[in-house]
C-alpha cells in the first residue's frame, strides 16, 4: 500500500462557515464513506445510511434556502463539498449531486406553499430524490420523450418509461418529465412524483462497470395519478426547467470528476514514492514523475475551470457555456488520470486490491451522463458559432 499519505487539497474558500464545512465533510469522508468504500461497491450495496448521515449534518441541500431546510451555500462551496466526497467514494458524491438536481425544479420553479410543503423534507429531511429525463428511445434528444401525462380533473395520470434513472427504485420522491401537450420540447411539463405512489415500479438495476453501489434502473408509470399540486412551473415549461437543472448539475459532475481523478493522484503518488526498483523509489524516473506533473495540473486546471463557472453562476452572469466547457474538461481529465494511475501501479493497478482500477472505471460514466461528452461540444459551439444550419 502506498507510504505517503496524501494531503487535503488546498482550497480557497470564501467563508470560515465554508472552512468548517470541509472539514465536518472531509471528517464523514474519512471516517464514515472511504473505509468501506471498495467492498460496499464490489457487493453492489447502496449505502443510504450515508445518505441519511449527510441530510442529518445538512449536507444534501447546501446550495437552497435555509428557510426550507437548505445550507444557503454558494455554488463554489457545495461543490468543492461534492468533490470532497466524490473523492471517497463517486456512488456519495454522485448520489448527492443527483438528489440536488431532483430537487431544483421545485426549489427555483414552485410556488410558495408548494415549496413550504414538499422542500424541508427533501432538503433536510433524509429523503432522496431521483431525476427522470431520460427514456429507452430518447437520451441526448430529451425533446422526443414519449412519457405522457394526462389532466383528468384535478388529477395528472402519467403513463411512460424512463432510463438510466440514478436512485430508481430507492428514491422517496421523482422529478419528472412527461408530455402533456405538443411534440417538441414545447409540450413537456414537470411534475413532483412521490417515490410511493400506486403504478410507479422500476426494473432491475442495471449491470454497469463501475459505480455498482449505486442503483441505475428504468422507472415504469403505470398510470400514476399526482395532483394538480405537484405539477411543477408551467404546463410546457418542463423542458426549459430541465434544461436549466442540466446546467446547474453539469457542475455538480464535473466536482465529482476532479475528485474521482484527486483521488487517483494520490494514489499513483503515494505509490510511487513507496514502490522501489532498481534501488530507488520509481517516483525517480522522470517518465513516471511527467506523468504525475501532467495529471495534477490538469486536475488544478479542471478545478478552477469548475470553480470559475460556479462563481458566474453565484453572481447570477449566464454560465451555461461554462458549465458545458467543466464538464467536458474535468470528466476527460478524470479518465486520463485514472489511467495513468493504473499504469503507474503497473500489474497491482490492474488488480482489486488498490483502488485505481475501480476509479478507472467510475471515471468513464462521467464523460456520459447529464449529457455526453460529445453534447458538450455542441453545447459550446452553439455559444461560439450560433445554432447549426437546418
Amino acid at each position: 500500500m502506498p507510504d505517503r499519505a496524501p494531503q487535503p487539497v488546498d482550497r480557497q474558500l470564501p467563508t470560515d462557515e465554508a472552512r468548517d464545512l470541509i472539514s465536518l465533510v472531509r471528517d464523514i469522508a474519512q471516517h464514515e464513506i472511504a473505509p468501506k468504500a471498495a467492498e460496499e461497491e464490489d457487493a453492489g450495496r447502496f449505502p443510504r445510511e450515508v445518505f441519511t448521515l449527510l441530510s442529518e449534518s445538512g449536507l444534501l441541500g447546501l446550495p437552497y434556502d435555509s428557510e426550507y431546510g437548505g445550507g444557503d451555500q454558494p455554488y463554489e462551496v457545495y461543490l468543492q463539498v461534492l468533490e470532497e466526497l466524490a473523492a471517497a467514494r463517486l456512488t456519495v458524491g454522485l448520489g448527492v449531486s443527483v438528489h440536488t438536481l431532483a430537487s431544483y425544479a421545485l426549489a427555483t420553479y414552485g410556488t410558495k406553499e408548494q415549496q413550504v410543503e414538499h422542500l424541508p423534507a427533501m432538503l433536510g429531511g433524509g429523503l432522496l430524490g431521483a431525476y427522470c429525463l431520460s427514456e429507452p428511445s430518447s437520451g441526448s434528444d430529451a425533446a422526443s420523450l414519449r412519457t405522457k401525462a394526462v389532466r383528468d380533473g384535478d388529477n395528472w395520470v402519467i403513463t411512460g418509461t424512463k432510463a438510466w434513472i440514478t436512485h430508481g427504485g430507492i428514491a422517496d420522491f421523482y422529478t419528472v418529465m412527461a408530455r402533456t401537450g405538443e411534440e417538441g420540447p414545447r409540450g413537456i411539463t414537470a411534475f413532483l412524483v412521490p417515490g410511493g405512489a400506486e403504478g410507479l415500479s422500476a426494473a432491475a438495476p442495471e449491470k454497469k462497470m463501475g459505480m455498482k453501489g449505486s442503483p441505475t434502473a428504468q422507472v415504469h408509470f403505470d398510470g400514476v395519478r399526482v395532483s394538480e399540486e405537484r405539477r411543477i412551473g408551467d404546463e410546457g415549461q418542463g423542458f426549459a426547467i430541465a434544461l436549466s437543472a442540466l446546467d446547474s448539475g453539469r457542475l455538480g459532475i464535473a466536482a465529482c470528476a476532479i475528485g474521482v481523478a484527486q483521488a487517483a493522484l494520490d494514489e499513483a503518488v503515494g505509490y510511487a514514492t513507496g514502490r522501489q526498483q532498481f534501488g530507488r523509489p520509481i517516483a525517480d524516473f522522470q517518465g513516471l514523475r511527467f506523468m504525475l506533473a501532467d495529471m495534477a495540473t490538469q486536475i488544478e486546471a479542471g478545478r478552477a475551470l469548475y470553480l470559475a463557472a460556479a462563481r458566474l453562476r453565484d453572481a447570477g452572469r449566464p454560465f451555461a457555456k461554462q458549465a458545458a466547457m467543466a464538464k467536458l474538461h474535468c470528466t476527460d481529465t478524470a479518465m486520463k488520470v485514472t489511467t495513468d494511475a493504473v499504469q503507474i501501479l503497473g500489474g497491482y493497478g490492474y488488480t482489486a486490491d488498490f483502488p485505481a482500477e475501480r476509479y478507472m472505471r467510475e471515471a468513464k460514466v462521467l464523460q456520459i451522463v447529464e449529457g455526453t461528452n460529445q453534447i458538450q461540444r455542441m453545447v459550446i459551439a452553439r455559444h461560439l458559432a450560433g445554432p447549426e444550419s437546418r
